[in-house]
This record gives structure tokens, C-alpha cells and sequence, in this order.
């Protein structure tokens, strides 16, 4: 019996912290041996904000090597860059064509940002159409998101819901796959894990850079147990396993931190190690390879599209 496939992308937006780890790529992983997993690293997503070529094409490779370290085998997945299958954009038209504006104006992405009174260019606004060709070009049947991403995937079933309704049976709808409850990862200030915060633990940080981010989290003087600091080790080792350290070292923070650092260090060193390895070349291998596999499934599928729109010869 064929496997299902799941899809998912990664904005090339710079470095990796452990909240972005445990909340998603662990789960990745866990995927490659039941499901027939197609990943990309998204590059004309990430246009919307990263407006320097070269920090552009050097955040690609780099996001690359990130999915390589923490498990994707390459031999297993197919890991390719969006910009190197031209029929990500093409579809990404044909669906705009067929959605209202009031529709896309529903985006969450588009909506924060006007609500902070921000810019929201027309890249940003378009997103939730290229997300949907993303998915939708290579029949996929899940699409791992958090709770709270659920609208992501509810964007690509009405597209393809509409573009069959119009042209007749062409896109299979995808469903969500909710990760596993993930608890908020909190960061060193005690706020939700996230760049643009400055409070993170780089998932490939030395053991020095990840000893002085640990040991400047928050603690809550008001109890015994430093909460912030539980929060993330609990991620690392069972309840019951932890609740013996947190009792022996009741009140004494700097003794747990220590312990996160060590059992951190533990988990991040051989993902550091096996990215330290990559090679520029290695990557950019991988992505001609995957760019290969993901372009002989999506150009067939347009071949499809172009014929029942009326476009081509």
C-alpha cells in the first residue's frame, strides 16, 4: 500500500533556535519512515522580508544543511529549494485568478500586520496562493502544522476545491496533521521563544553559547522550582526523571541550569557535529537531486492545469 504524502516548507530566514526544534522539525523527522515526505526550503516565501540577494542564497544552503543536521535524510525525503521548481509560481497565478480579494484579506499573516500598522506588501497579501501551489502540486495528503497554522491548509483545500469545481477533478484536498501538543518553549525573558524577541537558544550554538543563554534565563524568585528553566527541560527527559533532580535541587538555580545545559548540550552536539560536516557543495548536491524528483511530479501536473485552463499549445 502507497504511503501518504506530507508536505511542508521553511522560510530561509537565518538561525535556527531549539523552539523551532521541539515545536516542528523533531516532528519532521519522525515522519520520513511512515510517510512519503516531500520538504522545501521556500525562498520566494521569504522575499516578502529579506530583501539582500546574497544573505538570501546563503540563508537557502544554510536552511538546507539545518533539515539535513537535525535528521531529513535526503535518501529518504525529497529536499528541494521552491525557486528551482518554476511551477510553484505558475500555479500560485492560476489560483489567484480564481479567489477574491476579501478571501485573501482573511490571511492571519496579512491581518497582524496591518493591525500593528505596518506595510504589507503585495507578496504578503498573494502568500496563502503560493503556500497552496506549494502543497497542492504534488497531491499531498497532509500537511504538518501547528494548531494554531490550521488556516494554512484551509487556504489550499479551497483553492483546489474551486479550480475542480471549475475544471473539473484535478487537486486532491489536503488535510492538516496537528504536531504533537508542544508546550510554548519559553525563552530566556520567560516570553514565548522567538528571533524577533532576542531571548532564544540556538539549536547549533556551542556548548559555550548555549551555557550563557541557559544561565540568563528568568527565574522566578518567588518559588523553589525556576519554572522557565523546567518548562524547556521537560522537552529533554520524562516527568519523573526530572522531578528527583528539581527535588534534590530544590531552590538551588544555578545546579538546574547547569543540568539543562549538559542534557541540552547532549541532544544539540551530534546535530552540531553532522552540520559542521556539510559542505557547501554537499548541499547544493541535495537540492539539484530533490529539485529533480519535486520538478518530474509538479511539471506533470501543470501539463494538466495548462490544458484544462486553455493556456499553452
Amino acid at each position: 500500500m502507497a504511503k501518504k504524502r506530507v508536505f511542508s516548507g521553511i522560510q530561509p530566514s537565518g538561525t535556527l533556535h531549539i523552539g523551532n526544534y521541539f515545536g516542528a522539525l523533531k516532528q519532521w523527522v519522525s515522519m520520513v519512515d511512515d510517510f512519503d515526505c516531500i520538504y522545501c526550503i521556500v525562498d520566494y516565501h521569504a522575499l516578502t522580508t529579506v530583501k539582500d540577494p546574497a544573505q538570501l542564497r546563503n540563508n537557502t544552503i544554510e536552511g538546507a544543511k539545518d533539515l539535513i543536521a537535525v535528521g531529513i535524510d535526503p535518501s529518504k525525503t525529497v529536499l528541494f529549494n521552491q525557486s528551482a521548481v518554476l511551477e510553484h509560481t505558475e500555479l500560485a497565478w492560476v489560483f489567484e485568478c480564481l479567489v477574491s480579494v476579501p478571501f485573501l484579506m482573511q490571511a492571519h499573516a496579512y491581518k497582524d500586520k496591518i493591525a500593528k500598522g505596518l506595510e504589507a506588501n503585495a507578496g504578503l497579501f498573494n502568500y496563502p496562493m503560493l503556500m497552496a501551489a506549494d502543497i497542492l502540486l504534488y497531491d499531498t495528503d497532509f500537511v504538518p502544522v501547528g494548531a494554531d497554522q490550521r488556516q494554512h491548509v484551509e487556504y489550499a483545500r479551497e483553492a483546489a476545491s474551486k479550480f475542480n469545481h471549475m475544471y473539473g477533478d484535478t487537486f486532491k484536498e489536503p488535510h492538516e496533521k496537528i504536531l504533537d501538543a508542544v508546550a510554548v518553549v519559553p525563552g530566556t525573558d520567560g516570553q514565548k521563544m522567538s528571533k524577533s524577541y532576542g531571548n532564544t537558544i540556538p539549536l547549533f550554538g556551542s556548548t559555550d553559547e548555549i551555557a550563557r543563554s541557559v544561565m540568563s534565563i528568568v527565574t522566578d524568585s518567588s518559588g523553589t522550582t525556576p519554572s522557565n528553566v523546567l518548562a524547556i527541560h521537560r522537552l529533554l527527559k520524562p516527568e519523573e526523571e526530572l522531578a528527583s533532580l528539581y527535588e534534590k535541587n530544590m531552590g538551588n538555580y544555578k545546579a538546574l541550569k547547569e543540568a539543562l545545559i549538559d542534557d541540552l548540550d547532549a541532544v544539540i552536539s551530534p546535530m552540531r557535529a553532522k552540520r559542521n560536516a556539510l559542505s557547501d557543495d554537499d548541499v547544493k548536491a541535495v537540492l539539484t537531486e530533490g529539485a529533480e524528483k519535486a520538478a518530474s511530479i509538479a511539471s506533470a501536473k501543470m501539463r494538466d492545469v495548462r490544458k484544462k485552463i486553455g493556456v499553452g499549445t
